[in-house]
């Protein structure tokens, strides 16, 4: 979990490989206008996330009926995501980044729909917490990122 460029997908992508489960990006599963209103630089409010947290929901809940597990990129900003999204055997990880750095990644990435301004609702809208494992993504490469996440699972 985290706000947009804190690198989500890139550790949960290694995260899932090493696991040998299955990954999920939460932006998939958002709907075509909330797609709309990030790209326009709407920041999205609780009645537009409720759907989407539904959605995800039901997929953590598919893996642990499935006792298969998985990694799922999710932002979950809010203590009541998370506890919307635990269905039980979920666990949180927190990924940040000194908001400089977050910027800069959102200002060079290509083909994402989430518009850098929106960077500063999202840090608003965190609610960390401070019981839940914190990497810091830009003080290592993925990879040593990914290995330490994992690491902290056991």
């Amino acid at each position: 979990m985290g706000v947009s460029g804190s690198g989500k997908t890139t550790v949960g992508h290694l995260v899932a490989q090493k696991l040998g489960v299955p990954f999920a990006d939460a932006d998939d599963f958002h709907s075509a206008a909330s797609h709309v209103r990030m790209a326009e630089g709407i920041p999205l409010t609780d009645a537009d996330r409720a759907p989407w947290l539904a959605a995800l929901r039901a997929l953590l809940q598919t893996w642990k009926t499935e006792n298969r597990g998985g990694v799922l990129a999710c932002s979950a900003l809010r203590q009541h995501y998370r506890d919307t999204l635990d269905v039980g055997d979920v666990a949180f990880r927190l990924l940040t980044a000194p908001r400089a750095v977050l910027q800069h990644r959102l200002l060079h990435r290509s083909g994402h729909f989430f518009p850098p301004h929106l960077l500063d609702s999202q840090l608003d809208t965190l609610e960390p917490d401070p019981a839940l494992p914190a990497f810091d993504t830009s003080t290592a490469p993925p990879e040593a990122i990914a290995d330490a996440v994992v690491r902290s699972l056991s």
